[in-house]
């Protein structure tokens, strides 16, 4: 079927179509197919070899897994990270109605080393799993993971994952 016959079996594209006459003779030009010349192809893009040295740029020799972290989340991200969820608090308490018995009234900043056992916390979850966030923190025993309990309160935790960001809202695109 070429396009003229297209054409003429599709009424009802005629019907509901309120395009303009320039537009339906753009797309029959755009219909009309040509060959390609193999000899006078446009050049390819130039292909920019690779210099570098892949991998990590750093010894990694009987290294321990905290080491492994912290390539990826050295101090300059963890710090970033604090601010902006310290950013992001304050905006909220200042935005929003809050009640005197609300939680976040009781915000406190957060620093790098509480952002690093956050962390930890949630990668421990990842291992670790439980159906509800509040069974971490448990006090059947059945249930419960007493070592998070000495490293962060469930409502400093949960609190911080409240506010958790990565970036200032303000001056996103």
């Amino acid at each position: 079927m070429d396009s003229e016959e297209y054409l003429e079996s599709d009424s009802s594209y005629e019907d509901i179509s309120d395009e303009s006459d320039s537009d339906e003779a753009t797309l029959d030009a755009a219909r009309n197919w040509c060959r390609i010349d193999q000899e006078n192809l446009a050049p390819p893009p130039p292909r920019f070899p690779f210099i570098g040295n892949p991998g990590l740029n750093t010894r990694m020799d009987g290294s321990s897994p905290i080491e492994f972290f912290c390539i990826f989340f050295d101090d300059d991200i963890v710090g970033y990270i604090a601010s902006e969820t310290n950013r992001y608090a304050e905006d909220f308490i200042e935005k929003n109605y809050l009640t005197p018995s609300s939680r976040v009234q009781k915000w406190k900043d957060v620093d790098l080393s509480e952002i690093r056992v956050f962390l930890g916390i949630i990668i421990f979850q990842g291992i670790v799993q439980k159906p509800l966030q509040k069974w971490y923190w448990s006090q059947k025993p059945l249930l419960s993971t007493p070592y998070l309990k000495q490293l962060m309160s469930e409502k400093r935790f949960s609190i911080i994952m409240k506010f958790l960001h990565f970036t200032n809202n303000e001056t996103i695109d």
